[in-house]
């Protein structure tokens, strides 16, 4: 990935204490794992800022290299990777994201 980039990927997630990096936007998410991380992070009541990688091909393969984590959507938490869809349903279901999310939140 190119420097400049990965400055913005680093700008982008730095600019909120949530951030997602998914398809389509928090209103109108355009695949079903985006809907599901929307979902969880507005069930929480959690703010969080998003980046549709559908408008940048650039950003959009550059979050891959950036987590080394193949798919989209990519939650970070204060900076942090998460994971994606799957991951957050587990932690939310597990109890464990809503106390990340207010550990994070917090500080």
């Amino acid at each position: 990935m190119d420097p400049t980039t990965q400055q913005r990927i680093e700008a982008l997630i730095a600019s909120s204490p949530v951030y997602v990096f998914m398809k389509g936007s928090k209103l109108m998410p355009q695949c079903g794992f985006s809907n599901n991380v929307v979902q969880i992070l507005t069930t929480l009541g959690v703010p969080f800022d998003s980046f549709d990688v559908l408008s940048d091909m650039e950003i959009r393969q550059g979050i891959k290299e950036f987590s080394d984590w193949p798919t989209i959507p990519q939650v970070y938490v204060n900076g942090e990777f998460i994971g994606g869809s799957d991951i957050l349903l587990e932690m939310y279901n597990s109890g464990e994201l809503r106390e990340k999310l207010a550990v994070a939140l917090a500080s």
